[in-house]
């Protein structure tokens, strides 16, 4: 994003000093923000800029719109819901299940439901729980096309709760901790993209630590993921600065493990909950992907086996990295006790041909209409 973290220790405690004299103007306007946004949707941010402020050591300090959006990065609190431009986010994954992406694409261009899925998934991650309503014409990067059930200023602990989280890194850049798959699907929506703007939970502010020392942190805390789609390690360096199909690798086993949710396991509050279940499939059950997973039943037969693999497994079993099964939120019962025509699997094994087609279907066919292989 703004500050680039390789800057000279002297700089960063220079601008640091400058910034933070400016955190309760930061707070002030934030606050003149979210007064402007109680219809439900984000305000899109701008780009322009003037030749001289480009020309400057310091470009951002010379352009306000983008100086007030910093310095709300750099004075965020653990607990605040900060407004962010998704392209200003940086990542803590070096991987996306491409098919949990394509599946909520899919939902947002061929989707049957009364208000658009984009809607809901928009007012879950700002804390405003789901759509009440939307226009005809209702885009996301239109604040007046469609509101929330929640109005900013009244959200509950049960609202927040679904929001995605960032940490503030070095340089006030923020760090997104969960949300790469939700925040990536905004980005390559058609009204969507970089400029779009969400709030995000924050985890912490460690902006005062160097580089190194934050990038350490940060794996002490586990609020960042070190393997690639492979399971071997990569570097912190090399993650992506962005979000965006293009800036991730493919991770085959997550994508699976989304779809095993409420099915095999049930979504708790550890980041990277289905990376953890994906490294134990792939080193576990390294077959379970070799069915034909561009069908239907190809696929269901993948989440099938994952899924009864987890529940199979003690609740105090070691699953990866010290996480137990339990603490990875393994279900006691298979489909949480249902039969297989009942419950979530029903659900996702619902054709697209149906009148509430199954997640696997959308993917499936969002997949097919743009001659995505594999």
């Amino acid at each position: 994003m703004l500050i680039r973290t390789s800057r000279t220790r002297r700089s960063q405690r220079s601008l640091r000093l400058v910034a933070l004299s400016a955190c309760t103007v930061a707070a002030v306007a934030a606050g003149s923000a979210t007064a402007g946004a109680a219809t439900g949707a984000a305000a899109t941010g701008t780009s322009g800029s003037t030749a001289a402020a480009d020309s400057s050591p310091y470009p951002l300090l010379c352009r306000a719109q983008h100086l007030v959006q910093w310095l709300s990065y750099l004075c965020a609190q653990p607990g605040d819901l900060l407004d962010v431009r998704i392209g200003d986010v940086h990542a803590t994954q070096p991987s996306l299940g491409y098919d949990e992406v394509y599946y909520k694409l899919g939902r947002y261009t061929l989707g049957k439901d009364k208000i658009n899925k984009k809607f809901d998934d928009w007012c879950e991650a700002n804390g405003q729980v789901e759509a009440a309503s939307a226009r005809p014409d209702a885009r996301l990067d239109d604040p007046e096309s469609f509101t929330c059930k929640v109005p900013v200023g009244s959200e509950t602990a049960e609202s927040i709760a679904p929001m995605k989280t960032v940490v503030i890194g070095p340089g006030g850049v923020p760090y997104l901790t969960d949300g790469h798959h939700t925040l990536t699907s905004f980005y390559e929506t058609r009204d969507g993209g970089a400029n779009l703007h969400v709030r995000l939970r924050v985890l912490g502010n460690l902006s005062k630590l160097s580089p190194s020392a934050f990038w350490k942190q940060m794996q002490a805390n586990k609020w960042v993921w070190t393997r690639d789609p492979k399971g071997k390690p990569v570097s912190v360096w090399s993650l992506p600065g962005g979000v965006g199909l293009k800036r991730f690798q493919n991770d085959p086993y997550r994508s699976a493990l989304y779809f095993t949710r409420d099915i095999g396991y049930t979504a708790g509050t550890i980041p990277f909950q289905e990376f953890y279940w994906g490294n134990w499939v792939r080193g576990t059950q390294p077959d379970a992907l070799g069915g034909d997973l561009t069908t239907l039943p190809g696929y269901l037969a993948a989440v099938d086996k994952i899924s009864h693999a987890q529940t199979a497994l003690p609740a105090d079993s070691v699953v990866t990295d010290g996480f137990t099964a339990g603490q990875l939120g393994a279900l006691k019962a298979w489909n949480d006790g249902k039969a297989a025509e009942k419950g979530e699997f029903a659900k996702l094994s619902k054709p697209y041909a149906d009148e509430k087609p199954g997640k696997i279907a959308y993917m499936l066919e969002y997949k097919k209409a743009h001659g995505i292989k594999g």
